[in-house]
């Protein structure tokens, strides 16, 4: 999936400057308390997303909107705080392995729920709805569309962290 991030602080601008130096890749992590200005470590989830930039662009009031591309779910191993934050991750993977036929009811479901959820929610495109049915892998149709679900950060956040791919298409479900 790919999103435009707007962002303004200068240490996460200078994450993005040297992710663009290096490999392009840069995790992407959210922060339990938005109104805290300066966030340390304590203040950042350690589940997130490992994101490929695309696009960099410095905007005239001194922000960066940045393109970037999810790649897959991350935990952080190690988190250094200096100029910028760098962390090292290793990929949460998809938990345990599924029964095929279950699964494709289970992501027939997901996909039927959210069609409806679609058609009475204004606030979602309906063209998402084309870009899941060239999703194949049943653990990225479940990120896509809790991202495009109207929940708080807490709960988009605890259905990222749940690496089970079949308990992430049913807590959707729920």
């Amino acid at each position: 999936m790919v999103i435009p991030l707007f962002v303004g602080r200068e240490r996460s601008i200078l994450a993005l400057e040297q992710a663009m130096k290096v490999n392009k890749q840069i995790l992407l992590l959210a922060q339990k308390q938005a109104d805290v200005d300066d966030p340390g470590a304590k203040d950042l989830y350690d589940v997130g997303t490992i994101a490929t930039i695309l696009q960099l662009l410095k905007l005239p009031d001194g922000t960066v909107k940045v393109l970037v591309e999810g790649v897959e779910r991350a935990r952080v191993e190690q988190l250094v705080t200096g100029e910028f934050f760098a962390a090292t991750a290793g990929p949460l993977g998809e938990g345990e392995a599924f029964d095929e036929r279950e699964m494709d009811v289970l992501v027939r479901s997901v996909v039927s729920q959210f069609e409806q959820y679609v058609k009475l929610n204004r606030k979602v495109p309906p063209e998402i709805l084309t870009s899941l049915a060239g999703i194949e892998q049943p653990g990225r149709l479940a990120d896509t569309v809790a991202a495009h679900m109207s929940l708080k950060l807490d709960a988009k956040q605890k259905i990222l962290e749940i690496q089970d791919v079949r308990s992430r298409l049913e807590h959707i479900l729920a």
